[in-house]
């Protein structure tokens, strides 16, 4: 039996959130590490997480590792390597034995959930400072495993089993908008040419290559409208952060970066399930969740990673975030206010569509290019006088999404 939305009996709608959201001091991030990204042979995910840790450690000179007091790893399935217990793996590799170490799992949200975790310990005393991981290593599976291991992400009494893929799952959800709102297959491209040529200035990138409108549109079709060239590719990397108190933080570092608000919410797994697919529900509690938190809205947001792992992801969150009315999402790239000297640069680091999407390690992926912004040393993509951004990372269908706002 299928149960309309309204039926559900834990509505995404209900949420309640603390009095007191507005007035907890988050931690602050004193360093940040990414290895490149992209197909990595050769390497396994405890390499790749050590190249992203030793640029972390190497951010913060004054920070003797013994004084982490925990790690959470995001990671999103033990497929790719047959390995569970990442958080045990990557704290050995870390030369952090005996401290404590945890998995968090969300599928492509580990990443930032692995993030919260650790704001959490933070928070509640139990540590001054912890390490967040995000990893994975996809590439040495064929597309069809990667594709199998990914469904484990939708439902499965529904859309498993009667064949769904997420960029079919992705193509309904483009459907919806451009019925609705006047959306087009050319409005998704602009997303891929965009972040690709944000990609090319970005050396940590996995594609590093500008690309026009009509080579995403001659590009195969994998699910109409999504085409090849509106997906993200199959990558291995990871990402690192080293949080701490706020008081603590100039400690270590003459450049903290301060998160100011997190944000967590959820929503039906089946996209079936949703009145509207064209409306990520979650990622618009999570945003406004975050905003409440570093008291500011979206105006205030100068600078965006958000979760593109197909074009049209990012034409809804746009939208979700509160850069653009609902329905208008895709006018942002047409006017070009998302491009680096836009408005609100979304996707600097060429986003999942070009830097890639090593899934567990893609939230702090986020987070890296977020911290290297804010620090000033992103390059030739460095948006000038960035005060606040934003990080959106979401898993499955939109279903689990975590949000952080971050500043100087």
């Amino acid at each position: 039996m299928l149960y309309k939305y309204s039926e559900l009996t834990q509505s995404v709608t209900h949420i309640k959130w603390s009095s007191d959201l507005q007035s907890v001091p988050l931690p602050a991030i004193i360093a940040a590490g990414m290895s490149r990204i992209g197909k990595r042979t050769g390497l396994t995910s405890k390499e790749l997480f050590l190249e992203a840790f030793t640029e972390a450690l190497d951010r913060a000179p004054n920070l003797d590792r013994k004084k982490i007091g925990a790690v959470y790893v995001g990671s999103a399935s033990e497929t790719y390597e047959h390995q569970i217990m990442y958080g045990s793996l990557m704290t050995q590799a870390a030369g952090l034995l005996p401290v404590g170490s945890s998995r968090v799992e969300g599928c492509a949200a580990a990443g930032a959930l692995a993030l919260r975790s650790g704001i959490m310990d933070v928070l509640s005393g139990l540590h001054d400072t912890v390490l967040v991981v995000g990893v994975e290593k996809m590439t040495d599976r064929r597309t069809e495993e990667v594709t199998d291991s990914l469904m484990a992400a939708s439902d499965f009494t529904f859309e498993q089993v009667n064949g769904f893929t997420f960029p079919s799952l992705y193509a309904m959800m483009a459907v919806s908008h451009m019925h609705k709102y006047g959306s087009t297959e050319e409005d998704m491209a602009a997303v891929a040419v965009k972040n690709h040529a944000n990609g090319s200035k970005n050396p940590k990138a996995h594609f590093q290559r500008a690309i026009g409108i009509e080579d995403v549109m001659s590009s195969r079709i994998i699910a109409w409208p999504v085409k090849l060239y509106d997906a993200s590719p199959i990558s291995d990397g990871a990402a690192v952060a080293i949080i701490t108190k706020p008081e603590l933080a100039r400690r270590f570092t003459d450049s903290p970066v301060y998160l100011r608000g997190t944000g967590h919410a959820s929503d039906t797994l089946g996209l079936y399930h949703r009145e509207d697919p064209s409306w990520p529900e979650a990622i618009s509690l999570a945003c406004r969740e975050a905003y409440q938190m570093a008291k500011i809205d979206a105006s205030r947001v100068d600078l965006a990673e958000v979760h593109d792992a197909f074009t049209i992801n990012e034409i809804l969150i746009n939208e979700a975030a509160g850069f653009a009315e609902r329905g208008k999402g895709h006018t942002l790239l047409r006017e070009g206010v998302t491009e680096i000297g836009g408005k609100v640069a979304v996707n600097t680091s060429g986003g999942l569509k070009a830097r890639g999407h090593p899934l567990g390690a893609t939230g702090l992926a986020q987070i890296y290019e977020i911290y290297l912004q804010l620090i000033g040393e992103a390059g030739s993509r460095q948006v000038p006088d960035v005060e606040f951004a934003l990080a959106v990372n979401e898993g499955g269908s939109d279903a689990v999404v975590a949000s952080h706002v971050l500043s100087r």
